[in-house]
């Protein structure tokens, strides 16, 4: 054998480097790196030829259209001003540029589409899916924008009337039933649009490993006019629904609000790691890795919905005699939104996920059951303990420790 073979064997041998797993002629296979001896990145960076192969663009785009919808309701509350809810419904479906950023305008991307469309549950119609529920859960969305129109027309909310309660910037607008329409969608959207994608689409195998793209990842077969691999890319855009804004955002920002106490401190690290440690071993074709860390990002992000849920609960039991209780209708819609968004949860091995929609169906029907919804205060602590035990007892958290979060 000549020295220039045994070289080149030598070289296959060593070790890789994430950032430098690349190929010189981006128009030939390359051979399959080994799958061992790869170090992972302490920040989200990889690249190729000295370029990026991260790209959650699409993401961003997303996360930047709910942050502006969420701070106009917040900018019409604080100035007691109507709520215009064809402007939201415009936001909702990228429609008649109804953004202040003109490139969310232009960017060809929207909410409602994403909304409850995971390739797993809404493709497939695995974890009980189904294409009504789709419908429905988009449906329900919007009739929140038409109830924070109806809230802000100017009347107090009271027993049984839609209204605004609060002055100056503490000002929320509620729905007839004691529901804050605008906590309820955003934080509804956070399960049944980003967590939803994450789990049961991006890092689902049916989308991760689908067509040709597992053996393109292998032989690093590029996306066309791109710096990255079908996979690679998939990946990132999982990455990007959780941490694809600048600074914490809907599930990043939960997921270090959850992080924050010490019974749950270990859990933003987590998942950074799984995400860094996943993508690296897609750069190195170790697939058995990234499968092990998509089990760990699945277990952390359901646990901090279910934390949340929780939390939110007893927040708002604790304030339920605090002006007749509209003091925690704020808090209680928050966790109104976590627990619609157990349901988008997926628990690992079973691709359903930890509560059914059925589940959480019911306990959202007893959160704002009897005859005033959250206005009937004098039977909604009761329940708040029961749906805080049911939903701990899954997790295998106590509802004390939950109830200590920030």
């Amino acid at each position: 054998m000549s020295f220039r073979n045994l070289l080149l064997i030598a070289l296959f041998s060593s070790s890789i480097f994430i950032a430098s797993c690349s190929n010189d002629n981006e128009d030939t296979p390359v051979v399959t790196p080994p799958t061992a001896g790869y170090s992972v990145p302490i920040t989200y960076t990889f690249d190729r030829n000295s370029a990026t192969t991260v790209d959650f663009s699409g993401q961003s785009t997303r996360i930047l259209m709910l942050d502006e919808m969420s701070n106009y309701v917040k900018t019409q509350a604080t100035s007691s001003l109507v709520v215009d809810n064809t402007l939201l419904q415009s936001m909702f479906t990228n429609t008649n540029n109804a953004f202040s950023i003109a490139a969310l305008n232009t960017s060809g991307k929207q909410l409602k589409d994403k909304v409850a469309a995971s390739k797993d549950y809404f493709g497939l119609f695995l974890g009980g899916g189904s294409t009504t529920e789709q419908l429905a859960v988009r449906s329900f969305f919007e009739s929140n924008f038409l109830d924070l129109n109806t809230a802000s027309q100017g009347t107090t909310a009271s027993v049984g009337v839609a209204g605004k309660y609060g002055a100056g910037a503490s000002t929320r607008y509620f729905s007839a039933n004691g529901l804050e329409p605008v906590q309820v969608f955003l934080k509804g959207t956070i399960g049944s649009l980003f967590l939803d994608q994450v789990v049961n689409n991006y890092l689902s195998l049916n989308k991760l490993d689908e067509a040709s793209s597992r053996d393109n990842n292998t032989t690093k077969v590029l996306e066309a006019n791109t710096n990255y691999t079908k996979m690679e890319h998939t990946w990132d855009e999982a990455y990007g629904n959780v941490f694809g804004a600048t600074g914490d955002k809907f599930l990043s920002e939960y997921i270090t609000k959850v992080n924050a106490d010490t019974d749950f401190n270990s859990l933003k690290n987590d998942i950074s790691l799984a995400f860094r440690k996943g993508r690296a071993a897609i750069v190195a074709n170790d697939y058995a890795t990234r499968d092990a860390q998509i089990t760990i990002i699945k277990e952390k992000l359901a646990m901090v919905v279910a934390v949340r849920s929780v939390f939110y609960m007893q927040a708002g039991k604790s304030k339920l005699i605090t002006d007749n209780g509209a003091a925690a209708f704020h808090d209680l819609s928050e966790g109104y939104g976590f627990i619609m968004s157990l349901r988008y949860t997926n628990k690992p091995g079973t691709n359903n996920p930890y509560f059914s929609k059925s589940e959480v169906d019911t306990m959202l029907a007893s959160l704002t059951s009897g005859a005033n919804g959250l206005w009937t205060i004098d039977t909604l602590g009761a329940k708040l303990d029961v749906i805080s035990s049911q939903i701990a007892a899954k997790f295998g958290f106590t509802v004390a420790q939950a109830a200590t979060v920030n």
